[in-house]
């Protein structure tokens, strides 16, 4: 199993709705077998940058490279790029 972990900052603070709304789109994608797109509680203050986490978990490479060549990824990205400032990803294998 692939756990995909994306961390996004948003540039202006009215767009993180806008840019978590648009990346829920992303749920849309049948090839995941979790996906979740949650706000940064900002507990701990060592990581206040970040606004926004997309969590996914995938079969296997082959799940998460279908996930990403899907259009909605594609048409997703375009409209969150400009409005992000720092986009972090992790895809971490577990057995």
């Amino acid at each position: 199993m692939i756990r995909h972990i994306v961390f996004f900052s948003v540039r202006l603070g009215e767009d993180v709705e806008t840019v978590r709304a648009s990346l829920l789109a992303l749920g849309q994608i049948p090839h995941s077998r979790l996906f979740e797109v949650t706000l940064n509680s900002k507990v701990d203050p060592m990581c206040d940058k970040i606004d926004i986490v997309v969590y996914a978990e995938f079969e296997d490479a082959a799940a998460l490279a279908a996930y990403k060549a899907d259009p909605i990824y594609a048409e997703t990205t375009s409209k969150v790029r400009p409005m992000r400032e720092l986009r972090f990803s992790a895809d971490v294998v577990v057995e």
